[in-house]
């Protein structure tokens, strides 16, 4: 894939392509936007473009090198993915983090590779995934190298979370912004490229609030199943347990909080007298309908503030029952 395949951030990636052309290629960038928009896409395309063989300002695709690092199999390109990480660990049966953590043994591995001669490229490349997940420790580490870094190499951070990174490595960085797609234009992407019918195009380009890559993870899946179970089960029917067919897993108690919030956003809009065509789950607008009418103001803004203290309680490892216990209540009351 080259820059001109990723969707909807043709501004970021012309800002990248003009450091590229005029031979501005900084030493380490900055990547934010947020989850799903496609920024890891767009460092590993930069990896390949400062690496491609045919020397133009966008990976060729067809070259021993774009290939290799396309396959992710360059020695010259290197990924740091906390969530990887800590998989790679449980099933090696090693020592495994106690959280997602960056930790700084990864900062020192990159610290040594890095000062070597590149195997077969002209740059070295380094993409940090989720790069607020570093301790302070790792980030102290890595901005002595982003101080001084070797002339042959590229560091790449990626994050949607950058107010949690030090100034002090932010200020080291080029910064480069990216952006979710328009809904509509989500939409026509996910109908006409990936063969979605209009309903289920309409829901992912609503739920996933934009962003394309979130979308098309979502797009093979039972998400509107999922969807129209969690609604029944706890929004209407106030069950909720697992019994019910709802598990207690962290993902699927995040997603079953986003889901419910997407319901109450609805009643919101259908109270303040929005069209059907804003509604996320517009599949189900006559229950929507009847739901605004049943529901206060004031019960609205208590409902949604409790699915995002949930989201919070969530993070901060809550008991799964007892917060599906306060799920069943609130929606009770």
């Amino acid at each position: 894939m080259s820059f001109k395949d990723i969707k909807g951030q043709e501004r970021s990636l012309a800002q990248l392509n003009g450091y590229l052309q005029n031979d501005r290629s900084a030493s380490s960038y900055l990547f934010i936007g947020p989850e799903g928009v496609g920024k890891h896409l767009a460092a590993m395309t930069l990896a390949k473009a400062v690496n491609c063989l045919e020397e133009n300002s966008d990976s060729c695709d067809r070259c021993f090198s774009c290939s290799k690092i396309e396959k992710k199999a360059h020695p010259d390109v290197h990924t740091i993915d906390a969530a990887a990480l800590k998989s790679a660990g449980a099933e090696n049966d090693t020592v495994v983090h106690d959280s997602d953590a960056i930790k700084i043994e990864e900062i020192r591995r990159l610290q040594k590779e890095i000062n070597l001669k590149p195997y077969e490229a002209r740059k070295k490349v380094f993409i940090i995934n989720d790069a607020h997940q570093m301790t302070a420790e790792s980030s102290n580490a890595l901005l002595k190298t982003l101080e001084e870094p070797p002339a042959n190499s590229l560091i790449i951070l990626v994050t949607a979370k950058p107010n949690l990174l030090f100034k002090t490595v932010i200020s080291r960085c080029k910064m480069v912004k990216f952006y979710p797609l328009e809904r509509n234009k989500l939409r026509e992407i996910m109908k006409g490229e990936y063969a979605c019918d209009e309903e289920f195009a309409h829901f992912l380009a609503y739920f996933c609030e934009g962003r394309i890559g979130r979308a098309i993870k979502l797009k093979d899946t039972d998400i509107l199943g999922t969807k129209n179970r969690v609604i029944d089960e706890i929004v209407l029917h106030h069950r909720a347990d697992p019994e019910h067919g709802l598990g207690l897993a962290k993902q699927d108690l995040r997603n079953y909080l986003n889901i419910m919030a997407t319901w109450f956003r609805d009643i919101y809009l259908l109270k303040t007298g929005s069209s059907f065509s804003e509604l996320i789950n517009a599949d189900r607008k006559d229950e929507l309908t009847r739901s605004a009418r049943a529901y206060s103001w004031s019960a609205l803004d208590e409902i949604l503030k409790f699915i995002a203290d949930s989201l919070l309680y969530l993070e901060q490892n809550i008991n799964p029952k007892l917060l599906l216990s306060n799920l069943k209540y609130t929606f009770e009351n």
